[in-house]
């Protein structure tokens, strides 16, 4: 018990380290060719209002001002830029002065291995959040794969939100798919069974959610909550339930903001 509360609080330490430091990084203002990028590539900035957008485009500003994008075998442009930003921005849009204990985001010319090499036959990942070691406040992301998040607008994958929501979920001490902070305590028991519930009938081929959920909790939540960003209309007409719950936890409804602009994209899945 003594050691869970020490792990407990050096990790409260650490991101409240983070948040101060952050915080006291003077913001310079978005390059002028930003906003445009962001109108280009990535729909939830695009459904956002006016006044809304010049927020999101104060927190992409703040988070390249305390992150460093870098390429492994790639050049970093600004596309690439403004899309690990939004992937960053787009899961605590909802939340005020929030920001996340990452100092790198590398982005790989491929999938890579669990040994972040991107060579050999079992290069099957495309995104990992550093734990410890050189890689700590690292996060390590397929390029090909960031880009087919923002680009595919009906698919219910988005690689970079996936890994910044494994982040998030990080916050109370343990990525286990239960963001105890995030939740009302009442709220946290009938979370859990709507998990174990949900991965019961992906188990059953009775969801249109992806199988990589079934995983673990923690890959369920990231998984479902890319579903939540890319396609909030599917999942609150075919998963109400998981839907009202993700939507208390990061505090926004991406769904209503879809209502506000003509989007004809197909409806998917069952």
């Amino acid at each position: 018990m003594v050691l869970f509360v020490s792990i407990t609080l050096l990790v409260a330490g650490w991101f409240g380290w983070q948040y101060m430091s952050q915080k006291r990084t003077p913001v310079e203002p978005l390059l002028a060719t930003y906003p445009q990028l962001l109108q280009e590539h990535v729909s939830y900035y695009k459904a956002l209002s006016d006044d809304r957008k010049t927020v999101f485009e104060d927190r992409v500003s703040r988070f390249l001002a305390t992150t460093t994008v870098e390429g492994v075998g790639t050049t970093i442009n600004d596309v690439d830029k403004i899309l690990v930003a939004s992937s960053a921005i787009i899961p605590i849009f909802g939340f005020d002065d929030w920001y996340y204990p990452l100092t790198n985001v590398l982005l790989y010319e491929d999938r890579f291995n669990a040994d972040y090499q991107t060579t050999g036959d079992d290069r099957n990942i495309l995104g990992m959040v550093g734990e410890g070691g050189a890689l700590q406040s690292t996060m390590v992301l397929s390029k090909p794969a960031l880009y087919e998040g923002f680009a595919n607008d009906t698919s219910k994958e988005n690689t970079g939100i996936h890994e910044f929501v494994h982040l998030l979920d990080k916050t109370d001490g343990a990525t286990d798919g239960i963001p105890e902070n995030l939740l009302e305590k009442e709220h946290v028991k009938p979370w859990v069974q709507l998990i174990h519930k949900s991965i019961g009938e992906i188990k059953a081929n009775q969801s249109d959610i992806n199988p990589y959920g079934i995983t673990n909790e923690a890959e369920f939540f990231a998984v479902v909550s890319e579903y939540f960003f890319k396609r909030p209309d599917l999942l609150e007409k075919n998963h109400p339930e998981l839907f009202a719950r993700l939507e208390e936890i990061f505090r926004q409804n991406p769904a209503e903001m879809d209502k506000s602009v003509d989007s004809s994209a197909p409806e998917t899945g069952s």
